[in-house]
């Protein structure tokens, strides 16, 4: 598996040091021993921390599983791989980016932009089956994204948290009522869309960065 941004592994090194570590790796490599393919590319299970190192976070958008359609997953949340189709929630994100931003719709589903600026693209699980969504639920990953978020709970200056449906919220509790920002809105997802669509999280992230002497996320997907 690839090493963690080196930052980061300063951050985690205890964590990483710990049990159910080696037990996540062993199912890991089972799984592959199996003939399963898995999600994202073993080069890409830590993008999000490469793009992102920790010193650099500004805000924090919480995703779930990983993608686990062929050529989507690349270890960013709610982003996809630039030429493959934009999923439906990335679509509602797009549609609340024009009308809070008046930013035009893109026609990639990359978010790498955001990733280089300081958006920490996290997903719960950082791998999962191809065509099997929560495969890898309760194996290890949410325990170690736990302390990818206690780590930044703790940080002494004020980011973002912008948490999308109850999964993002239960996980992110910790840091409600701390001196970050908390916007929290139903999923993207085309099944509760009508309660995220108009929570106009992006300007009110900018407002919050702004306010505490940081620069703001050009939102633009390039």
């Amino acid at each position: 598996m690839m090493k963690l941004e080196k930052s980061w592994h300063e951050k985690l090194k205890n964590e990483i040091s710990q049990p159910y570590i080696q037990e996540l790796k062993k199912f890991l490599e089972g799984e592959k021993k199996a003939g399963k393919t898995i999600y994202p590319p073993e080069p890409l299970v830590f993008n999000a921390f490469l793009q992102t190192p920790y010193d650099k976070v500004k805000v924090v958008i919480v995703g779930q599983d990983p993608y686990h359609g062929p050529g989507q997953a690349h270890g960013l949340s709610f982003s996809v791989l630039p030429g493959v189709a934009i999923p439906p929630s990335l679509k509602n994100i797009y549609k609340e980016l024009e009308t809070d931003l008046g930013i035009r719709r893109p026609s990639s589903g990359c978010l790498i932009s955001w990733a280089k600026q300081g958006v920490l693209l996290l997903n719960a699980t950082l791998t999962v089956n191809a065509g099997d969504p929560k495969s890898h639920h309760g194996k290890g990953w949410e325990r170690f994204t736990d302390a990818v978020i206690d780590s930044l709970a703790g940080r002494p200056d004020p980011i973002v948290f912008l948490l999308w449906g109850k999964s993002a919220q239960e996980k992110c509790h910790k840091v409600m009522g701390t001196r970050h920002a908390v916007f929290q809105s139903a999923h993207p997802s085309p099944y509760s869309a009508d309660r995220f669509l108009g929570c106009r999280h992006f300007s009110k992230a900018n407002e919050f960065l702004k306010k505490v002497g940081k620069d703001p996320i050009n939102w633009n997907v390039d």
